[in-house]
């Protein structure tokens, strides 16, 4: 599945570069040459991934991915780190920024989609494309199809966002305005009420395979796609 990445780059060849490789992996890069540019870019939209330029004019990348891990709102966005600097202390310090890895300079457009898959599949698992199934029921987002044992299950295209962002991270449970910024996009202005709609649209489509149970009402909290027993 496509994933939108912000690079914060300031070398425009290697900006380039990897921007070309993230159009060919199929994801919508998103590019600044600053930190200060990357913010502002942050305020408008949330992206699903930064790859992070260390050396940066003005605000160094450790910086900006400090800024980012101290606010609620973005505290969460995985941060690849790009830098020549490949001392053990640097490497730590990095990490210790909050980054989910760190990728040193000259780097193989192969090794770097590798570790964006991989960072995806742990924080982003509904933006890596794997196929994902729970007792039974499976969404594949290559082929855009839903099945419950094995027969085909119709649902529009924000109930299929919805369920695979649920199925992605199951057992957790999210409020409206968590899913509303996980589905809908945090640029997108909608109400809280609208995820009950949409809920209840997704349940309909599941009862003909017996999977509508899944997606449980936590009271007071929000929803979550568990297998065991709502309490």
């Amino acid at each position: 599945m496509s994933a939108m990445i912000l690079v914060v780059e300031d070398e425009p060849a290697i900006r380039e570069l990897v921007v070309l490789n993230l159009q060919q992996a199929g994801h919508r890069p998103v590019v600044a040459d600053s930190a200060e540019q990357a913010l502002a870019l942050v305020r408008e939209s949330l992206p699903d991934m930064i790859l992070l330029d260390w050396m940066l004019p003005g605000m160094s990348g450790v910086e900006f991915a400090r800024r980012l891990k101290a606010n609620g709102r973005t505290r969460d966005v995985p941060i690849i780190m790009l830098t020549a600097r490949s001392d053990e202390q640097d490497k730590i310090t990095g990490l210790e920024t909050g980054a989910d890895d760190y990728i040193t300079k000259p780097f193989s457009p192969r090794e770097l989609n590798a570790r964006i898959k991989a960072v995806l599949r742990r924080r982003a698992p509904q933006m890596a494309g794997d196929a994902v199934e729970v007792t039974g029921l499976r969404l594949d987002p290559a082929t855009h199809r839903v099945t419950g044992n094995d027969r085909p299950i119709e649902l529009g295209p924000t109930e299929f966002r919805l369920l695979h962002f649920l199925m992605a991270h199951p057992e957790r449970v999210y409020s409206r305005a968590q899913l509303l910024d996980q589905v809908w996009g945090n640029h997108v202005f909608v109400e809280d009420r609208t995820v009950d709609v949409h809920i209840r649209r997704l349940r309909c489509a599941l009862e003909a395979t017996g999977h509508d149970g899944l997606v449980q009402t936590v009271r007071g909290s929000g929803y979550r796609l568990s297998v065991h027993a709502n309490s």
